[in-house]
């Protein structure tokens, strides 16, 4: 059974926090963790963030058991009610003017015992780390809309000017494309996903050594928060650390 630790900081710069997470489990077990990075319009990236969260940990509470019993039914739930909450995010800042324009990044991890099903919108990440680091999610950012057309390298998108540039959000349009992954954690592995208050100022490196460090998993979530505000703290910090060993937490 999964372990987890939640933090959401509002880190040293911001006076609103407009990040979101949840972690959710049915009876039977299976998991719900849920990273929303909220912006847009006067004080609404909160607004579009908290709606998204908690309407989709409703409907995975509410849901009949046998929605979620193959990959597939998993996959399909994910992707109609993603649709569902980006038309109720889309609606609300129709009729609400201060909302204009918000939005919200999403990953949405449905975990059952190793296996995972994920849908990810915007630059929020996903990593598992098994003694290395590996990113699951690519950003839809403009940046990697730059590398894909060979305009720029790799290392010249991690020093762009318009690095945190979005070119998916959940809720600025009436559709969204979620994009929908799957994959199977080993035993003695952690699940990572964050907001970029946590993953633009620390490093792979520096992630893999307080994971796999020989303290509580509680410790290890408040030593990632510590180390983004040491580094400067200019966003939120959210995320949701899983560990799929037993641990103290």
């Amino acid at each position: 059974m999964f372990q987890y630790v939640m933090e959401s900081d509002t880190g040293r710069k911001r006076k609103i926090n407009e990040d979101r997470v949840a972690v959710l489990r049915r009876p039977e077990g299976l998991l719900l963790a849920l990273v929303a990075d909220g912006m847009g319009g006067h004080n609404a990236g909160d607004v579009a963030s908290e709606l998204t969260v908690s309407t989709l940990g409703r409907l995975f509470i509410e849901e009949a058991a046998d929605t979620f019993l193959t990959v597939d039914k998993r996959k399909t739930w994910l992707s109609v009610n993603v649709q569902h909450v980006n038309r109720l995010v889309y609606e609300y800042a129709l009729n609400h003017p201060d909302c204009k324009g918000m939005g919200t990044t999403l990953i949405a991890a449905l975990i059952d015992k190793q296996d995972c099903v994920m849908c990810h919108i915007g630059d929020s990440r996903a990593y598992v780390i098994n003694g290395a680091v590996e990113q699951l999610t690519r950003d839809h950012s403009y940046v990697n809309v730059l590398v894909d057309s060979g305009e720029i390298s790799e290392e010249e998108a991690e020093a762009h000017p318009k690095k945190n540039w979005i070119v998916k959000a959940l809720g600025t349009d009436p559709e969204i494309d979620g994009e929908i992954l799957h994959f199977s954690l080993e035993s003695s592995s952690y699940l990572l996903i964050c907001s970029d208050g946590l993953s633009n100022k620390v490093s792979k490196s520096d992630i893999a050594s307080i994971v796999l460090s020989p303290v509580p998993l509680s410790q290890k979530g408040e030593e990632m928060v510590k180390l983004a505000n040491e580094l400067g703290g200019e966003d939120n910090i959210s995320f949701v650390l899983l560990s799929s060993k037993a641990e103290e937490v």
